[in-house]
């Protein structure tokens, strides 16, 4: 019996692999789900980006400066980043080419983003395991600076930046686009300001314009935009000279600069020399003038960050001319703690304020204009206002008669009364208004203020130019002011005389250039007329007399016969003023004590030399006549007037109060003059301030009750 043999099958032997194929499978089909997914949201968030022309690019600003009327710079207008444009034909070629260096070695081979340096740079950071190395060009950085505000390091804010700069470089040059990152790169901050741009920079670390850099300067510039902190060579020179050098070895691989060269290179120092360009200011009161008056024009932004162009109205001849005249003819500025002088000239034609000048000392150190910021009482010099009222009201100066006795009580509307005196309180006799205004009779004119109305004199002095406040009291009318004035103020507003009766505001901007090449020019702004032309001249005709017969004469004479002006000395003779003008130049002269109200001396012989040494300067033997315009219709007053009552209130609206309420309505002494000998101090309807400490421009304190300075 045959014997039957079973077999024992053999499993299949199954290798290792196949043991893990399935989840590798299951791995990968998930890894190529997620890069798909991956890929495709990196492809939405690319295609998402939006239109380059939607964007509004990043305001990297622009410095702004002012220049003076022949071109010179006067400083720029401060401001977190300095930036100055660095045209294509002014860059020089070593700054270039050290750029691309470091920057893009293929910039000009690849497109917009440099593919063999993407996947060196992916090599790299996959074999340190971190992020060592970035892939920019230049034309992406150019995208991070123009268009992205807020660079974040993420893959989105790449991608998008990515497409940006592919359509930036459809749209434009190699040579554009490399000029436009040269003009907004950063490139580190000094003393809180951000040099924005290689002219900047230049100006910066080498107080040279960039055209002008060599080897060594170009390549520590070319270092600085990828870590302008860490290699500032003013907080750390080692690592600023080693990324310098690194910038030089690269420009000898890549064939730029020859061996010998780089060896010779590297050898230098730094060779810093910090500029101070974006910080000097040649003339800080005059530039803080300009600066205020753009701010007030385009606000605060424009001006910091608009690379904005003002050249200034102010002539430096005329300038020169006018410090040396307060230098020189004050006869009272001689001691420290003195008196001091300030004197503000105006074109009459078109308001450009052509001179401020200080006499120095007090005011450099104390920093502030007294042309310009000082307010003052200005005596008798306030009275022109009361005669050109006047006149608009129809009044005829040559048959107006009033009597100048001295001390005279007047009568004020609405109750009280106001006694006013001549400056030696004497007697006076009879005066028409001419003469009154020759020997500068307080008597008279507060009489005359009162018949033309306080409020009416504020109208007009407004109207001239004055801005400072004014309360419309009787006092006003012969320089008892609450807050004072500067001599801008007067200068602007004795101008509207001698332009023929039109107000031009004051302006210190003649233009300003923008950078898309817009100009504004405030020099051709029309004017307002305030008077007719004929009434201004026969202001202008009375003021003649002051200089030729009435208390300015023997001292301001300047060799023109077509002058005008008028004298004024504030209480106590602390404040000493002479305003007159020409056709071509209306100037405003004052001298006092800076913060107290120290005896200083008449307005004629105090303030006049220097104005008339000004003037004579300034007008160069070109004296044109006045313009007298049509004969203005013009009646005298009658007898009634000269009793100082108010035309229209009646005799018996007396004050009924106290005696001592009446005095306190109206007591003060006020000014000046009659020459050397006769003058005015009249008991003001303002109560006598203390002395004030050193005024600051800004802000401007309270005004003073009656008198002394206040900064305006």
């Amino acid at each position: 019996m045959a014997t039957r043999v079973r077999r024992r099958r053999r499993k299949p032997h199954h290798p290792i692999w196949h043991k893990i194929a399935i989840p590798l499978g299951v791995l990968a089909a998930l890894v190529a789900i997620a890069g798909g997914i991956a890929a495709a949201w990196a492809i939405n968030v690319y295609n998402s980006a939006p239109p380059l022309s939607s964007l509004k690019p990043v305001q990297k600003g622009r410095s702004s400066a002012i220049y003076a009327a022949d071109g010179s710079l006067i400083g720029f207008i401060r401001s977190e980043n300095v930036r100055q444009p660095l045209p294509e034909k002014a860059q020089p070629q070593v700054l270039r080419d050290a750029t691309i260096a470091i920057e893009d070695k293929n910039f000009f081979e690849h497109g917009a983003l440099d593919y063999e340096g993407i996947a060196r740079a992916a090599w790299k950071d996959l074999q340190a395991g971190a992020a060592v190395q970035g892939a920019s060009t230049i034309t992406q950085q150019l995208v991070r600076n123009l268009y992205i505000h807020n660079p974040e390091n993420t893959l989105k804010r790449k991608l998008i930046e990515a497409s940006l700069a592919v359509e930036l470089e459809e749209a434009h040059s190699k040579q554009w686009i490399l000029t436009q990152y040269l003009n907004s790169a950063p490139y580190g901050t000094v003393e809180g300001q951000t040099a924005v741009g290689a002219e900047a920079a230049s100006q910066t670390y080498f107080s040279k314009p960039a055209k002008d850099l060599d080897l060594t300067e170009a390549a520590l510039l070319a270092g600085l935009p990828q870590a302008p902190s860490e290699y500032n060579p003013f907080l750390d020179p080692k690592a600023a000279l080693k990324r310098r050098n690194e910038v030089l070895l690269v420009m000898n691989e890549q064939g730029y600069i020859t061996g010998n060269e780089y060896r010779e290179a590297k050898t230098r120092g730094l060779g810093l020399n910090p500029g101070d360009k974006y910080q000097v200011i040649k003339d800080p009161f005059l530039f803080d003038l300009v600066q205020n008056e753009l701010i007030d024009k385009y606000g605060i932004n424009t001006v910091r960050k608009g690379g904005l162009k003002a050249y200034t109205t102010i002539d430096p001849d005329l300038q020169a001319k006018a410090e040396y005249a307060v230098e020189n003819y004050c006869s009272v500025c001689y001691s420290e703690g003195g008196p001091v002088a300030g004197l503000a000239s105006v074109n009459p034609k078109n308001g450009a304020i052509v001179a401020l000048a200080n006499t120095e000392g007090f005011a450099d150190e104390s920093q502030f204009n007294y042309a310009w910021q000082a307010r003052r009482q200005p005596g008798s010099s306030f009275k022109t206002f009361v005669l050109t009222t006047a006149v608009k009201e129809g009044i005829d100066p040559a048959s107006t008669y009033y009597d100048g006795t001295s001390p005279k009580t007047l009568e004020i509307p609405g109750g009280g009364t106001w006694t006013v005196n001549n400056s030696e309180g004497e007697g006076g006799g009879t005066y028409d208004l001419e003469s009154a205004t020759w020997d500068s009779v307080n008597v008279v004119y507060a009489q005359l203020d009162l018949d033309v109305g306080p409020e009416n004199v504020t109208e007009t002095a407004k109207e001239m130019g004055i801005e400072s406040p004014l309360q419309s009291v009787p006092a006003e009318g012969i320089g008892g002011l609450g807050a004072g004035v500067t001599p801008l103020e007067m200068a602007d507003a004795y101008a509207t005389l001698a332009s023929g009766g039109i107000h031009h505001d004051p302006t210190a901007v003649s233009k300003v250039e923008f950078p898309d090449g817009k100009v504004d020019d405030f020099e051709k702004e029309s004017g307002k007329r305030v008077l007719t032309e004929g009434q201004a001249y026969e202001v202008t005709r009375i003021l003649e007399g002051v200089i030729t017969q009435g208390t300015g004469a023997g001292y301001t004479t300047m060799g023109c016969s077509s002058a005008a002006g008028k004298t004024g000395t504030s209480e106590e003779l602390s404040d000493a003023w002479f305003v007159g003008f020409t056709p071509l130049f209306s100037t405003a002269v004052w001298v006092g004590h800076p913060t107290t109200r120290e005896y200083t001396g008449f307005g004629g012989p105090t303030a006049g030399p220097i104005w008339a040494n000004y003037m004579s300067e300034a007008v160069e033997g070109d004296c044109p006549e006045f313009e007298t315009g049509s004969a203005p219709e013009l009646e005298g007053l009658d007898s009634d007037h000269t009793s100082g009552s108010y035309d229209g209130y009646e005799e018996e609206e007396t004050y009924e109060g106290s005696e001592e309420e009446s005095e306190n309505e109206g007591k003060g002494k006020g000014d000046d003059e009659g020459g050397e000998e006769e003058g005015g101090q009249e008991e003001a309807a303002t109560p006598e301030p203390e002395p004030t400490p050193t005024p600051e421009p800004s802000p401007a304190p309270a005004p003073p009750a009656g008198g002394g300075i206040s900064a305006g």
